[in-house]
């Protein structure tokens, strides 16, 4: 059976290692001391959203989440939904960054679908995982775009309506693809062939597992940030007593 080692994370994780399975990157933990000495030092126009931020990249990218996410697709869904659908809208409230000005709606969120399902691809998805350099590529471009998606749909210029259709676009591509792996006859993703028998999961089940997370798990935080959109217009609205 075919076996790709992760490079960035290192081997899969087995159940009797995984708690011991933590990544002690100098380079990384100090991109994240230095994030974290920005948004202390008051550079952040939110402060909370900017630790929250700084809290789920560490789950993603220190926690044992790392080393399982070598072992099962699921497991590395799971962390690209964390990050472009929970660490970039946070970071998108903590640096908005309004002095380089807001791109386009349209081309921010097809760019962003465009970047999801490529790298979700059977052939990407493992290249990406081959090397380091292949690996952050794949992490900054998602969470990059997802960023730039989650500025422009909080921009104070950009209408409520255009806001919540770029969360429902995101919703349904997302879903498509989630589908897609779901129903797929065959598991796609070799680099997760060997290493999901440790966990007691054959290669398909992990596969399906996957795309029902990125169905319908990850449409939660795009609901959630629409149900806030929506609540915080009609209070713009309200009229002053």
């Amino acid at each position: 059976m075919r076996y790709l080692l992760v490079a960035y994370c290192g081997p899969a994780a087995v159940p009797d290692d995984l708690w011991l399975r933590w990544n002690t990157d100098p380079l990384l933990l100090a991109a994240l001391a230095a994030l974290a000495f920005v948004v202390s030092s008051g550079r952040s126009t939110d402060v909370r959203a900017g630790w929250a931020a700084i809290a789920l990249m560490a789950v993603v990218f220190v926690s044992p989440l790392c080393a399982l996410s070598s072992a099962l697709f699921s497991a590395r869904v799971t962390h690209h939904i964390i990050l472009i659908a929970a660490v970039a809208p946070l970071l998108a409230r903590a640096f908005p960054l309004p002095r380089i000005g807001y791109p386009p709606l349209v081309p921010v969120v097809a760019a962003h679908a465009v970047l999801v399902w490529l790298w979700h691809a059977p052939g990407p998805y493992a290249w990406g995982l081959a090397t380091v350099p292949a690996y952050w590529l794949m992490q900054m471009t998602l969470l990059g775009s997802a960023w730039l998606m989650w500025r422009a749909v909080f921009a104070p210029s950009v209408q409520t309506g255009a806001a919540l259709l770029a969360l429902v676009a995101t919703i349904g591509q997302m879903g498509l693809l989630g589908a897609l792996i779901v129903f797929a006859p065959a598991p796609l993703y070799v680099v997760h062939f060997a290493s999901s028998a440790a966990w007691g999961i054959t290669p398909l089940a992990d596969q399906q597992l996957a795309g029902l997370l990125m169905w319908v798990l990850a449409m939660i935080p795009y609901l959630a940030a629409g149900l806030w959109i929506v609540w915080s217009s009609l209070g713009a609205r309200e009229p002053a007593l």
